[in-house]
């Protein structure tokens, strides 16, 4: 199947959102009816296809949910693991769900929701992974720390970076053995699967200041961009290429298009005024690039 162009993809957004609906209203319909009928245990004939993951790969927020998956993971139809399903006809199982953590793969995170690697057999032959930014509670941390620490307060310096630099150090670091040893069991689980590691998109911005939306001084917002989700996703990329997976990169494609930007240009909602109602989390833009990415990193790897 041919991709679209993300050129082409991008233009359609340059000619205001009222355009940009237009044009993608009949995809979405399709798309909407097609995931609709890939469930989060769909029943496709394509090839066996299961995501793990977060909110960020659940899409909480961005409706419709999908109807076997437990409400209390706000998994949508509308995440990229269903548009990449439909987009390449792949028989999806997606047991994301918010909040996950990477003890989740092996511990039940809800009552009504098994761990998650019990999606994972020896005939699965495509997984797609996007973990890690509940470790040790480090995203939930540093937004509500960062936030109490510079709302209201004038723009100058990075007060977050200097209270919490030791603590996201500490934090990634110790990420890594767990990480290590989830990929080794997910080789051991599904050895013929080809593993997608999905990386974080652009939260917050290189250059900028947008108390409205997420009140942090210029200074922390880029530490968290830098420091945070650009060295974490350094770090899953470094563990994808040491168990022979494939990394794919949502954080530069993303750029530009982070939580500071205005309604119709972000893929990443803001913390104040969040239109899907969950702040600092994709929404159906963002999802759909992502599923992008992975549709293509998925094709190049073969799966067809």
């Amino acid at each position: 199947m041919r991709l679209i162009d993300r050129q082409d993809f991008r233009a359609r957004d340059t000619r205001g959102p009222a355009h940009g609906r237009r044009l993608n209203l009949l995809p979405v319909l399709a798309t909407v009816a097609l995931a609709l009928a890939l469930p989060s245990a769909a029943s496709a004939t394509g090839i066996s296809y299961a995501a793990l993951g977060d909110s960020y790969t659940s899409a909480f927020g961005v409706m419709p949910l999908a109807p076997t998956a437990p409400l209390e993971c706000g998994q949508s139809t509308l995440n990229y693991p269903h548009l990449a399903a439909a987009a390449l006809n792949l028989s999806l199982t997606d047991v994301s769900c918010g909040g996950a953590k990477t003890e989740n793969f092996t511990v039940a995170q809800y009552p009504n929701q098994p761990p998650q690697f019990d999606a994972l057999s020896a005939s699965t032959e495509v997984i797609s992974v996007g973990m890690g930014g509940n470790d040790n509670n480090l995203f939930i941390s540093l937004l509500a720390g960062c936030t109490a620490t510079d709302a209201g307060r004038p723009n100058v310096g990075a007060p977050c970076e200097k209270k919490y630099a030791s603590f996201v150090n500490t934090t990634l670091e110790k990420d890594l053995p767990p990480r290590e040893k989830a990929l080794e069991e997910i080789q051991a689980l599904s050895p013929k699967a080809k593993v997608f590691i999905v990386g974080y998109p652009e939260v917050t911005p290189q250059n900028g200041y947008c108390p409205a939306a997420i009140p942090w001084t210029t200074g922390d917002l880029r530490w968290f961009r830098d420091a945070v989700t650009a060295r974490g996703n350094a770090l899953l990329k470094r563990s994808a290429l040491a168990h022979n997976d494939i990394f794919v990169d949502t954080f530069g494609p993303s750029r530009g298009h982070n939580a500071c930007e205005p309604v119709g240009v972000r893929w990443i909602e803001p913390l104040i005024g969040s239109l899907t109602g969950v702040p600092v989390h994709p929404n159906a833009t963002g999802e759909q690039h992502d599923a992008f990415d992975v549709e293509r990193a998925m094709l190049r790897a073969g799966v067809r």
